[in-house]
């Protein structure tokens, strides 16, 4: 098996829309009371085949945001897209989540709950099933999610490496 290449994307020539995944209040107890920060989840993608995602972490929310789509920016992987889905079937794992991506046809949509949708949008991917299995957990799915994506194997290139057509590859 070969190593997998992540493709890393520069930002600058591309324009990203950004997703926010969650937000989650923290309390830190001291003696003199709580002490209130924020985190944030945030996907960021320019929905043909680009997709990141960051964690901020700030005392105010619109702070957090801004610092977890900085980090998503820094984090960003190219994806490979055959028309509107994913070119095959693939698991994605990170930590406790455990994630299943599988093509669709034409016209059946995004079938995936809420954080693997806010990663397969922003990605660019139009048709596709999709469960979350294990952790619930945003952080985990979203990773997990991310894994799957960057596993993926674009079909060009690998009809290049085994020297086969393109219909090959798929039918065999």
């Amino acid at each position: 098996m070969s190593t997998i290449n992540i493709k890393r994307v520069k930002t600058s020539e591309i324009e990203l829309k950004d997703r926010l995944v969650s937000i989650q209040r923290v309390a830190k107890v001291t003696k003199g009371g709580r002490t209130f920060s924020f985190s944030a989840i945030v996907v960021v993608g320019d929905e043909q085949g680009v997709v990141g995602y960051g964690l901020g972490k700030a005392k105010e929310v619109t702070e957090a945001i801004a610092k977890g789509i900085d980090d998503a920016k820094k984090n960003l992987v190219k994806v490979p897209i055959l028309n509107g889905t994913v070119p095959h079937e693939q698991i994605g794992k990170f930590s406790g989540g455990f994630v299943l991506i599988k093509p669709a046809a034409v016209g059946t949509g995004v079938i995936a709950g809420g954080a693997m949708r806010a990663v397969l949008e922003s990605a660019g991917i139009h048709n596709v099933l999709a469960k979350s299995k294990g952790s619930s957990n945003p952080h985990n799915v979203v990773k997990a999610t991310v894994d799957a994506l960057v596993k993926m194997r674009n079909p060009h290139t690998v009809a290049f490496q085994r020297s086969v057509s393109l219909a090959k590859v798929f039918n065999g």
